[in-house]
């Protein structure tokens, strides 16, 4: 049985890497698209909203209501694969951690 500096240094070091993971989620980039990507918006993994394009064609009062939904699939997507990106990420860096079979940590 591993003494309890030993279990307490593995804690720390999941900590440690933990944190190292959530602050490169901040730098992985992801795209989503709406409308035959009329309209993209540009998040971080992390889930953090970095731009927003909309094709001039939308610009037209008489699409508003369409504009709206477009936005609104285009963030979902961005949010969706902005989830992706950080389970797999998360994946990576757990999978070296000597953590007991069925363990899971909090994303």
């Amino acid at each position: 049985m591993k003494d309890l500096n030993e279990i307490l240094g593995m804690a720390s070091r999941v900590q440690e890497e933990l944190q190292r993971a959530q602050e490169n989620l901040d730098k992985i980039e992801v795209e989503g698209s709406a409308g035959g990507s009329l309209v993209k918006v540009r998040a971080s993994a992390k889930g953090r909203i970095l731009g927003v394009s909309i094709d001039e064609s939308l610009l037209a009062p008489s699409e508003k209501q369409m504009l709206e939904d477009l936005v609104t699939a285009a963030f979902n997507d961005a949010r969706k694969k902005a989830d992706e990106a950080s389970s797999s990420e998360m994946s990576k860096m757990t999978s070296g951690l000597p953590l007991p079979p069925g363990f899971k940590l909090p994303f």
